[in-house]
């Protein structure tokens, strides 16, 4: 699935910006929030242009982690294949230590990050011994082509 830029809808104040979306998404209302009527125009208008910031951040997050995630499938079809186990501590702690690392210098909570990143792990971990074991994977790949993960 790619993302494809949409018309994008004027928010309060006129301003609009694209939003990411997928070939079957729902319509998705960018200007939903239980604030709407209890709150000036003007402060609204600014939470939905900060907001469709936010939208188009987490469509490309999610994006990102579908791209990530095929990557991490490459792998675990490699490690099948030469019987490798799905986890690997010594690149998992690395990970960790620099991701901590990089979320210092964001300005992003490490203790957040390392808790992200525990999350995707676990999850890539099941994929590997899923892949192992013959299992359907979502988002499963074609076994055969290299990659650099885990």
């Amino acid at each position: 699935m790619s993302a494809t830029p949409q018309d994008p809808t004027p928010t309060v104040d006129g301003s609009a910006g694209p939003v990411l979306t997928g070939p079957s998404e729902t319509p998705y209302d960018a200007a939903a929030s239980s604030l709407a009527g209890h709150v000036q125009d003007s402060v609204m208008a600014e939470l939905l242009s900060i907001r469709s910031s936010i939208d188009n951040i987490d469509a490309t997050l999610v994006f990102l982690l579908a791209e990530r995630f095929k990557a991490t499938q490459k792998v675990g079809f490699l490690k099948a294949e030469h019987r490798l186990p799905a986890g690997d501590p010594g690149r998992e702690a690395a990970q960790i230590s620099r991701l901590r690392r990089l979320a210092g210098e964001a300005h992003l909570d490490p203790a957040f990050a390392e808790k992200f990143l525990n999350f995707i792990i676990g999850e890539v971990i099941r994929h590997h011994e899923a892949i192992a074991e013959g299992l359907p994977v979502p988002g499963d790949i074609q076994p055969g082509v290299v990659g650099t993960e885990s």
